[in-house]
Parts: structure tokens; C-alpha cells; sequence
């Protein structure tokens, strides 16, 4: 009897484990940023920089931001998101994982079978241990993947590691002078015809930001040239100014209050675990995230082509 009760708890306990592991994320392109660590900008150059390494050589690799793992062993959890998303080809098994949960303050390189003799457990502690850790340990989440990426990419291609790459930055440069522009002139009947048409379009796209999680942000930066150009039209230089001044700082203000209401949190959540959201009526897909989409074919949806991974790499922390 007693025998029987241990083995009942012990499969209580590894059911309840298995109920709260992490779920594994959706897969909707080479950089999956759960975390939301990474600069959009960071995101960009990163799945340019991975197209382009698989578009030479057919390797697939992806990076993934988890906010937490729940306590599970990395090395387990990473062997599960390979075994889900299937990265590198089908037979060369020429696939590699990033993973950093920066919570737990992990990180992980997981390879496939076939680039284990290239990208060795080795060289992968030393990625994680002289490119990543020192600038998580800063904070700087960009630098630190883009240089361990970096060194990746160069390790697979047979070249000796470049220097890390400098640190993506996100203000741009600022205006060096004032252009004074003006309006156009033009009769209220056609302002208000041209009003309505490019602030319907742009007006769509701002609510859309605003309501989506995730790409949101991207749309905020994305439209920031819109809105300082277009109203120009309508209202002149001083009324554009002030329009995009308006959006600049109301924007980030209703992004946040809303990302704080229930219907929001549960849209962010499906996005990540199912790919999708229904939001207002409307089905959001986290498809159109700015990372974009890739296949082994090249074609646009994502998926990785059918590669396995046997547990090389190496894990870090910091």
C-alpha cells in the first residue's frame, strides 16, 4: 500500500510538472522575440542577416526570447521547440537554435546532427561564454544576440569571428535644419476630400497598431514618416508638427492602458501559443509580425524543413 501511494504521488507530481512546463511558441519567423527584448530594428537585421546565411548554405537558424521556462532544464526545453519547429533540412539536420530566457537568465545554442562537426559544443560554450554573456550582464540584450548570431554565422562559414557588431541604437539622427515647407494651396472642398483619404489610411493603420500586441510596436515607428509627411498637404508645416507631436507621445500612452485590459492580455496570449487573434471581429495573425516568415523553400509562410537535433550545443547563464 505504501509502494502504491509513493507511485500515485510521484505521478501526481510529474503531471502537474508536465501541466506547467513552458509552452512551446508559435513559429513565425527566424526571430520569435516572446520576450519582447530586442529593438525592432535588431529584429530586422537579424532576419536579413539569416536569410541570407540560409539562402548561401541551407542552414536554418532562429533565434527565440522566452520570458520564463517555468523551471525547466533549458537543454529539455530547447530539444522541445527543435523537435516543433523541425529546424534545418530534411537528411542534413543542418538546424540551430538560439533561445534566451531572460527571467531564468539562460541561454542556449542548440544544434542539429549535421553541423555538430562544424558548430561543436565547443565553439557554442564559447559563443555563449566571450559574445553573449558579457553584454546580457550589461543589460544589452541587442548586442549580445546580434554578436552571438554573428559568431554563429561565421563559425558555419568558416571564418574567423569578426568583431562584435555595435550596438543597434534606437534614436535616429536628428534633423540638421528646419526645412520650412507649406502647405499647398488648395480649396477646403478638396482638403477635406484629400483629409479624408490619408487620414483614413494612416488613422487605420495607427488603430490597428494600437490594438495589436506585438507588432504594434513596430507600426508605431513605421508610421512616424507618414505622419510627419501626408498632413503637410492638409494642414501645412505647423499643423503637421503638431499632428505629429500628438501622435508621437499618444500613441505609446494608449498602447500601454490598453495593454493592461483583459481582452488585450488574452489577444497577446493566442497570438504566442496559437498564431492567432481575434480582435474586435477581426483575426489577427502573428504571421505578419515584422520578422517576417521563412521556409526551407524560401516561400513565405514559416516552417523549418524537417531537421532534428540530437542535443549538441551548450548552455550558459549570467
Amino acid at each position: 500500500m505504501r509502494a502504491a501511494r509513493w507511485l500515485g504521488w510521484l505521478a501526481l507530481a510529474l503531471a502537474a510538472r508536465g501541466a506547467f512546463a513552458a509552452d512551446v511558441p508559435y513559429l513565425t519567423g527566424r526571430v520569435v522575440d516572446n520576450a519582447e527584448i530586442l529593438a525592432p530594428a535588431t529584429r530586422d537585421k537579424l532576419t536579413a542577416a539569416l536569410k541570407a546565411h540560409e539562402d548561401a548554405s541551407t542552414d536554418q537558424i532562429a533565434v527565440l526570447t522566452v520570458p520564463t521556462i517555468a523551471g525547466e532544464a533549458i537543454e529539455q526545453y530547447a530539444t522541445r521547440v527543435f523537435d516543433a519547429w523541425k529546424l534545418g533540412q530534411k537528411g542534413k539536420d543542418n538546424g540551430v537554435l538560439v533561445i534566451v530566457v531572460p527571467n531564468d537568465r539562460k541561454m542556449r545554442i542548440e544544434v542539429g546532427y549535421g553541423l555538430e562537426g562544424t558548430l561543436t559544443d565547443v565553439a557554442s560554450s564559447r559563443i555563449i561564454r566571450d559574445r553573449m554573456t558579457p553584454r546580457f550582464k550589461e543589460g544589452n540584450y541587442d548586442r549580445g544576440v546580434s554578436d552571438g548570431v554573428e559568431a554563429i554565422i561565421a563559425q558555419l562559414e568558416g571564418r574567423a569571428e569578426s568583431a562584435p557588431a555595435s550596438a543597434p541604437t534606437a534614436s535616429t539622427s536628428g534633423a540638421k535644419s528646419l526645412v520650412q515647407i507649406d502647405g499647398p494651396e488648395l480649396a477646403w472642398p478638396m482638403r477635406i476630400l484629400l483629409g479624408a483619404f490619408i487620414f483614413g489610411i494612416i488613422g487605420i493603420f495607427t488603430v490597428v497598431g494600437v490594438m495589436t500586441p506585438g507588432v504594434g510596436w513596430f507600426l508605431y515607428v513605421f508610421l512616424i514618416p507618414f505622419w510627419a509627411m501626408f498632413p503637410i498637404i492638409i494642414v501645412g508645416t505647423r499643423g503637421a508638427l503638431w499632428l505629429l507631436g500628438t501622435y508621437v507621445v499618444a500613441y505609446p500612452i494608449a498602447k500601454l492602458i490598453l495593454s493592461r485590459q483583459p481582452w488585450y492580455l488574452k489577444a497577446a496570449s493566442d497570438l504566442k501559443s496559437k498564431g492567432s487573434a481575434s480582435i474586435g471581429g477581426f483575426v489577427m495573425s502573428s504571421g505578419s509580425h515584422s520578422s517576417g516568415g521563412f521556409s526551407s523553400g524560401g516561400g513565405g509562410g514559416f516552417s523549418g524543413g524537417g531537421g532534428s537535433s540530437g542535443g549538441g550545443g551548450s548552455s550558459g547563464s549570467w
